[in-house]
């Protein structure tokens, strides 16, 4: 006689899987530190020294704060920001931030291809094309083609190619009394070099397709547990799932800011001690380091920037594509067969192949990336409103509406935002 198994009589695990503490958060975080940030971050250290590490203490828990309120909007109502924003807004007002959003994704994943393949051609000479086609096809296809939990496994451990700015720390060498002396004691200079860069800090650090891609990453993950529901309709998963965002978020965001610093270390500590100020790319900034830090330090920077790459250019074409599907009502989902979703992964694709092309362009790389930056700032405010109000209210949240301490941090990360565009504009001609 055979005899069936209550849920009670199953042995549970041991603990909880990795992958099912840190998942959308960490992956978040990490994508952060791409390849055009990490020559935001490189500039900063290169032109300024250890002086400006205070920019990343500060902007954690704002960053920590937006994503976490991000994630609970996707957790919460089983949708991502777009179609939460479909819901509740204009859509001519939808539109045009998600344009705004393609726009700017699109560019920037150009720009990483080509620092990609920049960084390749330092450690293994080739053609530039060859390098930045076989970069923007592998990514297109492991996005288009392999089941979502495998493939959100591989970002995972993509997560640890971000070490390699720690190994480069450690090598180098770093006076750590005058590091803690500047993050406890910031520095600041009324100039308008010293402004922009940390404008260009915040505007890479918090950044709107980390708010797209989380979001919809939470949904995402619920509709592939058959046993999760939006939280609006199974409130009792709210204390594990709430807990989990929290420490996902945390330490996500932890660890890409903890990189960023360790960026900023790594060419204050080479670059800047040695008179070497001016540093416009990520490979440029590992070419400086050879005669300077030595060949492993080199290899090891280089080799990051190819892995922190693999990790944010999917990210990048995927919250264009969510962004882009559910503000036009796309089946949507790295969990959907690709002839299921057609027009979202080719969305992604087409993302992917016309950053890559921008690299053949008569467009200057560098000065594109900086009306990516005009763009994501001048963006990235009206967005952080409309989720602010989202995350408010009762209609859309239920009983999961922002306590204080989040309302509290979310509303001061969109006022510093608003300054930090603010000063970008001022800062314009300097």
């Amino acid at each position: 006689m055979e005899v069936s198994r209550s849920p009670a009589a199953i042995k549970p695990q041991d603990g909880p899987r990795f992958r099912d503490v840190l998942g959308p958060g960490l992956i978040t975080g990490a994508s952060d530190d791409d390849p055009s940030g990490i020559a935001t971050y490189s500039q900063a250290g290169a032109q300024f020294g250890y002086t400006l590490g205070w920019t990343l203490l500060l902007t954690y828990p704002l960053m920590c704060a937006i994503q976490m309120i991000s994630a609970r909007v996707g957790r919460v109502t089983g949708y991502g920001l777009a179609e939460n924003m479909r819901r509740y807004y204009p859509a001519p007002v939808l539109y045009l931030l998600v344009g705004l959003l393609v726009v700017a994704n699109t560019i920037n994943l150009g720009a990483d291809l080509g620092a990609m393949a920049a960084a390749l051609r330092l450690l293994v000479p080739g053609p530039a094309v060859l390098y930045i086609g076989g970069f923007a096809i592998v990514t297109v296809v492991l996005e288009v083609f392999t089941r979502y939990q495998s493939y959100a496994s591989v970002l995972r451990w993509l997560t640890l190619s971000l070490f390699a700015y720690v190994a480069t720390v450690f090598v180098v060498g770093v006076p750590w009394l005058t590091v803690a002396r500047y993050l406890v004691l910031p520095h600041v200079e009324i100039s308008g070099a010293y402004l922009t860069v940390v404008v260009a800090v915040f505007g890479t650090t918090i950044s709107p397709y980390l708010f797209f891609w989380q979001a919809s990453e939470e949904a995402e993950e619920e509709k592939e547990d058959p046993q999760a529901k939006p939280l609006v309709e199974g409130p009792e998963q709210a204390p594990r799932q709430l807990a989990r965002i929290q420490l996902d978020t945390l330490v996500g965001m932890g660890l890409s800011n903890i990189i960023a610093l360790f960026i900023m270390l790594t060419t204050a500590a080479t670059l800047n001690a040695h008179g070497i100020k001016d540093i416009q790319t990520s490979s440029q900034a590992a070419e400086a380091l050879r005669p300077i830090a030595g060949e492993f330090a080199f290899v090891v920077f280089a080799l990051g920037i190819i892995g922190t790459g693999m990790l944010a250019v999917p990210v990048l074409a995927g919250s264009a594509a969510y962004a882009v599907g559910e503000a036009l009502r796309w089946r949507v989902g790295l969990s959907q067969k690709p002839g299921r979703a057609k027009a979202f992964y080719g969305a992604i694709a087409a993302a992917t192949l016309v950053g890559a092309g921008i690299n053949f362009s008569p467009l200057d790389p560098i000065k594109a990336l900086f009306w990516s930056a005009v763009i994501n700032g001048v963006a990235a405010v009206p967005i952080m409103i409309m989720i602010m109000h989202l995350s408010s209210r009762r209609a859309v949240m239920g009983q999961f509406t922002l306590g204080p301490g989040l309302k509290t941090f979310g509303w001061l990360a969109t006022a510093v935002m608003a300054a930090a565009a603010i000063g970008m504009f001022a800062t314009w001609g300097d």
